[in-house]
């Protein structure tokens, strides 16, 4: 069976560890990209959810890495935090299941 793992800041991974999940704390995106990268030749890891501050920019390389990686599936977990990630997040797996861009509008 595939683990599933949170990557997230210190102030939310207790709330994921309360709900049972396997969580990797990391303080800076950087730090966040090493995990990630050491999870993407994980052979046990099925899914990766990553605190959306954390997730690399559509431009940078690395998250064509992530794009294409069949297992792990990496997810973003857009927070409360930040101003229109959800539509964000929501318009960049649209983009990705139907190969075109959607903007969604509220």
């Amino acid at each position: 069976m595939y683990k599933f793992v949170v990557v997230t800041d210190p102030e939310s991974a207790p709330g994921f560890r309360l709900a049972g999940v396997e969580v990797i704390s990391a303080i800076s995106p950087e730090e966040a990209k090493k995990v990630i990268s050491s999870l993407l030749k994980s052979e046990d890891t099925g899914i990766v959810a990553v605190n959306e501050d954390f997730m690399p920019s559509p431009e940078d390389p690395f998250m064509d890495r992530i794009d294409k990686s069949f297992r792990p599936v990496i997810i973003g977990i857009p927070f409360r935090s930040r101003t229109g990630t959800r539509l964000s997040s929501l318009e960049r797996l649209l983009r990705k299941a139907i190969g075109y861009n959607v903007v969604v509008r509220k």
